[in-house]
């Protein structure tokens, strides 16, 4: 596991939390969600993501070991990672947005470049 935020959860939530959210970044492109958040995000996308360049069984069940859609994973290895096969890293942008208005924490959308 990349990072050593803990987010204010436990490991069992914080597993599945990030779980869920790369599972949406990679569905949909983008979302909005604090900036630690993103950057934990971003560490996880990428792993997935340089997984996904090189379509062999063993990387499609590790993908499939942490995201939790089959579509996506599909997607994964049949759209997305062809297109960053000649990139080496930074598939993510982190955008900052300014604070959130319930308790000031600062916002950003996290998007595949």
């Amino acid at each position: 596991m990349p990072g050593t935020r803990k987010l204010g959860r436990t490991s069992d939530h914080r597993k599945a939390m990030l779980r869920g959210m790369v599972t949406y970044l990679l569905e949909n492109g983008k979302i909005e969600t604090t900036v630690t958040r993103a950057k934990e995000v971003r560490s996880m996308t990428e792993k997935m993501i340089t997984l996904g360049k090189e379509n062999t069984l063993h990387n499609k069940r590790q993908v499939l070991a942490y995201v939790t859609k089959e579509d996506v994973v599909k997607k994964l290895f049949d759209e997305i990672a062809p297109k960053y096969k000649e990139v080496n890293g930074g598939y993510c942008r982190i955008i900052k947005t300014g604070p959130r208005r319930g308790d000031a924490a600062e916002m950003c959308i996290i998007e595949l470049v």
